[in-house]
Protein backbone atom coordinates (compact mmCIF):
# COMPACT_ATOMS: atom_id res chain seq x y z
CA UNK A 1 0.00 0.00 0.00
CA UNK A 2 1.28 3.47 -0.91
CA UNK A 3 2.23 5.74 1.99
CA UNK A 4 0.48 9.08 1.72
CA UNK A 5 2.17 11.97 3.54
CA UNK A 6 0.34 14.10 6.09
CA UNK A 7 -0.36 17.48 4.59
CA UNK A 8 -0.93 20.65 6.61
CA UNK A 9 -3.74 23.11 5.86
CA UNK A 10 -1.42 25.52 4.01
CA UNK A 11 0.16 22.65 2.10
CA UNK A 12 -3.35 21.64 0.97
CA UNK A 13 -3.69 25.05 -0.69
CA UNK A 14 -0.52 24.48 -2.70
CA UNK A 15 -1.46 20.90 -3.56
CA UNK A 16 -4.88 22.00 -4.85
CA UNK A 17 -3.18 24.42 -7.23
CA UNK A 18 -0.78 21.70 -8.42
CA UNK A 19 -3.50 19.06 -8.79
CA UNK A 20 -5.62 21.44 -10.86
CA UNK A 21 -2.83 22.79 -13.07
CA UNK A 22 0.09 20.36 -13.36
CA UNK A 23 2.68 20.44 -14.75
CA UNK A 24 3.25 23.86 -13.19
CA UNK A 25 6.21 26.04 -12.25
CA UNK A 26 6.84 27.56 -8.83
CA UNK A 27 6.19 31.03 -10.26
CA UNK A 28 2.82 29.90 -11.64
CA UNK A 29 1.90 28.33 -8.30
CA UNK A 30 2.79 31.53 -6.45
CA UNK A 31 0.84 33.62 -8.98
CA UNK A 32 -2.30 31.49 -8.53
CA UNK A 33 -2.00 31.49 -4.74
CA UNK A 34 -1.58 35.29 -4.65
CA UNK A 35 -4.55 35.76 -6.99
CA UNK A 36 -6.74 33.86 -4.52
CA UNK A 37 -5.18 35.41 -1.40
CA UNK A 38 -2.86 38.44 -1.69
CA UNK A 39 -1.28 37.68 1.71
CA UNK A 40 0.67 34.73 0.22
CA UNK A 41 4.39 35.50 0.27
CA UNK A 42 6.59 33.92 -2.43
CA UNK A 43 9.21 32.80 0.12
CA UNK A 44 6.54 31.00 2.17
CA UNK A 45 5.25 29.24 -0.94
CA UNK A 46 8.76 28.15 -1.95
CA UNK A 47 9.43 26.84 1.58
CA UNK A 48 6.21 24.82 1.46
CA UNK A 49 7.03 23.51 -2.03
CA UNK A 50 10.39 22.25 -0.72
CA UNK A 51 8.64 20.63 2.26
CA UNK A 52 6.11 18.91 -0.04
CA UNK A 53 8.97 17.58 -2.16
CA UNK A 54 10.69 16.22 0.99
CA UNK A 55 7.41 14.58 2.01
CA UNK A 56 7.21 13.04 -1.49
CA UNK A 57 3.85 14.69 -2.13
CA UNK A 58 5.40 16.59 -5.05
CA UNK A 59 8.08 15.82 -7.56
CA UNK A 60 9.86 18.28 -9.81
CA UNK A 61 11.95 18.41 -12.92
CA UNK A 62 14.43 21.21 -13.54
CA UNK A 63 13.85 22.88 -16.89
CA UNK A 64 16.56 25.45 -17.30
CA UNK A 65 16.36 27.84 -14.36
CA UNK A 66 12.85 26.80 -13.29
CA UNK A 67 11.40 23.75 -11.60
CA UNK A 68 8.28 22.16 -13.01
CA UNK A 69 6.16 20.44 -10.35
CA UNK A 70 3.96 17.35 -10.61
CA UNK A 71 1.98 15.66 -7.84
CA UNK A 72 3.31 12.31 -6.61
CA UNK A 73 0.07 11.59 -4.75
CA UNK A 74 -3.45 12.10 -5.98
CA UNK A 75 -6.02 14.33 -4.37
CA UNK A 76 -8.17 11.27 -3.79
CA UNK A 77 -5.34 9.52 -1.91
CA UNK A 78 -4.80 12.57 0.29
CA UNK A 79 -8.51 12.99 0.97
CA UNK A 80 -8.74 9.33 1.97
CA UNK A 81 -5.72 9.55 4.28
CA UNK A 82 -6.95 12.78 5.91
CA UNK A 83 -10.47 11.39 6.30
CA UNK A 84 -9.24 8.15 7.86
CA UNK A 85 -6.96 10.10 10.21
CA UNK A 86 -9.80 12.43 11.21
CA UNK A 87 -12.19 9.54 11.80
CA UNK A 88 -9.65 7.75 13.99
CA UNK A 89 -8.55 10.84 15.98
CA UNK A 90 -11.94 12.44 16.57
CA UNK A 91 -14.38 9.51 16.59
CA UNK A 92 -12.14 6.60 17.57
CA UNK A 93 -12.59 5.09 14.12
CA UNK A 94 -16.37 4.75 14.57
CA UNK A 95 -18.28 5.82 11.48
CA UNK A 96 -21.80 6.01 12.93
CA UNK A 97 -21.03 8.72 15.54
CA UNK A 98 -19.26 10.76 12.86
CA UNK A 99 -22.21 10.54 10.49
CA UNK A 100 -24.61 11.32 13.33
CA UNK A 101 -22.59 14.39 14.23
CA UNK A 102 -22.63 15.77 10.69
CA UNK A 103 -26.28 14.94 10.07
CA UNK A 104 -27.27 16.71 13.29
CA UNK A 105 -25.05 19.77 12.69
CA UNK A 106 -25.69 20.38 8.98
CA UNK A 107 -28.86 21.33 7.21
CA UNK A 108 -29.31 18.54 4.66
CA UNK A 109 -31.21 19.02 1.43
CA UNK A 110 -33.49 16.38 -0.04
CA UNK A 111 -30.74 15.69 -2.59
CA UNK A 112 -28.16 15.23 0.21
CA UNK A 113 -30.44 12.74 1.92
CA UNK A 114 -31.08 10.85 -1.31
CA UNK A 115 -27.33 10.62 -1.99
CA UNK A 116 -26.66 9.42 1.56
CA UNK A 117 -29.39 6.78 1.26
CA UNK A 118 -27.94 5.57 -2.03
CA UNK A 119 -24.44 5.35 -0.50
CA UNK A 120 -25.77 3.51 2.55
CA UNK A 121 -27.77 1.11 0.36
CA UNK A 122 -24.68 0.52 -1.76
CA UNK A 123 -22.59 -0.12 1.37
CA UNK A 124 -25.20 -2.54 2.71
CA UNK A 125 -24.94 -4.68 -0.45
CA UNK A 126 -23.32 -7.90 0.76
CA UNK A 127 -21.67 -8.43 -2.63
CA UNK A 128 -19.84 -5.08 -2.42
CA UNK A 129 -16.17 -5.22 -1.43
CA UNK A 130 -15.60 -4.20 2.20
CA UNK A 131 -13.00 -1.57 1.23
CA UNK A 132 -15.29 0.16 -1.23
CA UNK A 133 -15.31 3.96 -0.97
CA UNK A 134 -17.75 6.45 -2.48
CA UNK A 135 -16.68 8.38 -5.54
CA UNK A 136 -15.87 11.96 -4.53
CA UNK A 137 -17.26 14.66 -6.74
CA UNK A 138 -15.59 18.06 -6.83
Amino acid sequence: MKTVPRITDTEWEIMRVVWANHPITAAEIIERLAAADPTWHPKTARTLLARLVRKKALGYEPQGRVYVYEPRVTERECVAAASDSFLERVFGGALTPMLTHFVERRRLTRRDLDELRALLDQGADSSAPKTRRPTWKH
